[in-house]
Order: C-alpha cells, then structure tokens, then sequence
C-alpha cells in the first residue's frame, strides 16, 4: 500500500472574532477541531456536509490558505504546514486550488494568457519566455480552451467557460494535487456533468489527486472515490462512496442521503433537515449532532465520539451507538 500523499493529524482551526464593547471574552470560532484525514495518491477525497461544516477551511488549511491553530499538514511525507513561505514555495507547484466561483477568483483586468502565466513565472522562473507562452498552450488545449482565449478577459465568458480557465490555471504547473472547492455548484446542471468529466479525464490522463469539497452526495456517489461527512468543524464519517451510500453507519449521513431529492409520483420531493447546527463559537460539549440526532442518549451530551473503525465494516464513524 503506497505512503498518503496529503495528511492531517488532530488539524485544528480557530478564528477570532470581534469583541463587543461591553464584553471582556474574545469570541473564539472553532471552524476545524481535531481532523485526522489520509489522501491516497490518485484518488478523489470528498469532503461533504452542510454550509458551515469546515470543508472549505479544512481545504484551504491543507493549501497554506489558512494557518492551522494546531495540529500537522504532511505532503509527501514531509510536514509543510510550519514552513517558511521562500521553504514552501517549490512544494506550492505541486498543491493548487480551483475555486468554487470562477467570476471572483479571476483577475478581471488581466486576459487569459497573463493569468495562466503568472503561475508559471512565480513558481517556475528557470522557464524562458517561450516556454511559458508553450505550456499555457498546451494547458488550455487540455481543458478543451480554444487558443484564441487568450487576450480576452473574464467577464467576455461564460460561467461554464470560467471554470475551464480556472482549472487550467491549477494545472497549469503541473500538480500532483488539487483541492477543488465546489467547482461546480455556481454552474448550470448541464455545464457541471462537462466539467466534472473534464476533470475525471485530466485525473486519468495526468496522475492527480483531487480533494474535491461539496455539499452535493449526488455527485460524490459518481466521482469520489472515499468520502468524509463533515460537521460543526468534526469527521462524523469516513469510508469509501459506495459503502456510503449502501451502508452509513453515522444518523447524520443518513440524514444527508435522505436529503437528496427524489422523484416521487412524477414531482421533486425534497425531505426537511430537522434543527439547526450548533453555534461554533459555543459548541456543545459532547457530540456536536446531538442536538439533532434520533438517537442521542445522555452519553452523547456529556462524551465527544471518537472517530474509530466500526466492527465487522472498513467504516471510520464519530458516533457511540454506530453499530
């Protein structure tokens, strides 16, 4: 079995927020707390789970985007998330992001060709000219760009359009890594089935590994390759996709699968989530689902799960009763 290419041990991430003028406690938001997560070579990580959950912090941690508060961030076995930026700058060509909305995260005054070449240039500076100009070519010819994008800017393309750019900015240095946060959830339904085989193929054609961040399990039951259910800054759940959705072992899994609208009688019908989640800056002091779950008992209100293997299935789950 090959070494993980990305982990993370106990990552935690806190923000500060402001403190009201009458107030002498400075409000903490507890957005990651304690993530343990191993990504194989090759495969798709899905992280899911509701808006608020962590999955975005815990992509732009792994990134350098956010600075954990503790725990460790390992790529290829070296630990990268206490380097000094000049020490971290060569290992940023093998990490990059695509974001979730392709308007915001393209520099509407520069045009194509300048946006992908900037990578280039920072991160490679022993490439000429020539070369550059070469591999932003090649690069845009591999996400289906026509080459005449170039010199036009941002706002002369189309949503579907946009992403493709800014796919083929990550690509562009050529990484073995790639945390894609919801790339498809600003697109139309006919456009997101494009990119998502776009980026199914350049996974086979170039060797990468995606984290691929969602809130959407339909699409994680077709592209991931192991999932994990986020909540309130926790793993409540972590397996393989098919074992997900044949067999959840955790109530708020299910209650994610239960989500996904389904066609019943020739309408939509989409279920209702009960509750709410917990406030993160006063998380509850045992399970973090407990005030939504069908199942807590006292134990679950005093006593964090921790995240274990489940007897009798490959299943990690963060719940006492999970069996």
């Amino acid at each position: 079995m090959s070494d993980p290419i990305v982990e993370t041990r106990g990552i935690e991430v806190r923000f500060a927020l402001p403190t009201h003028f009458l107030s002498r406690e400075k409000p903490v938001l507890h957005a990651l707390s304690g993530v343990d997560v191993q990504i194989m070579p090759g495969e798709t990580f899905c992280v899911v789970g509701e808006s608020g959950c962590g999955k975005t912090t815990l992509g732009r941690a792994i990134i350098g985007l956010n600075s954990p508060s503790a725990g460790e961030v390992y790529f290829n076995g070296k630990r990268i998330d206490q380097m000094e930026e000049a020490e971290r700058k060569p290992i940023r060509r093998d990490m990059q992001m695509v974001f979730q909305n392709p308007y915001a995260s393209l520099n509407p005054r520069r045009n194509v060709f300048e946006t992908l070449a900037e990578p280039i240039r920072h991160l490679m500076p022993e490439k000429s000219e020539t070369e550059v100009r070469a591999q932003v070519e090649e690069v845009l010819a591999a996400t289906g760009c026509d080459p005449s994008w170039q010199r036009k800017l941002p706002h002369e393309f189309s949503g579907g359009q946009r992403q493709r750019i800014a796919i083929a900015r990550a690509l562009v240095t050529n990484p073995a890594f790639i945390v894609a946060d919801e790339p498809i959830s600003a697109l139309d339904v006919s456009i997101q089935a494009q990119i998502l085989n776009l980026l199914t193929n350049l996974q086979a054609e170039r060797g990468l590994t995606y984290l691929f961040i969602t809130h959407d399990l339909s699409v994680v039951k077709h592209f991931g390759t192991r999932v994990a259910v986020m909540y309130l800054g926790q793993v409540m759940e972590l397996a393989d996709a098919e074992t997900i959705f044949a067999d959840p072992k955790h109530p708020y899994t299910r209650l994610l699968l239960d989500a996904i609208p389904k066609l019943e009688g020739g309408s939509f019908e989409r279920p209702r989530q009960p509750g709410e989640l917990p406030d993160p800056v006063n998380p509850p002091p045992g399970c973090p689902f407990a005030p939504r779950c069908p199942i807590a008992a006292d134990l679950c209100r005093s006593e964090r799960p921790k995240l274990r293997v489940i007897p009798g299935s490959t299943t990690q789950a963060a719940c006492h009763f999970a069996e």
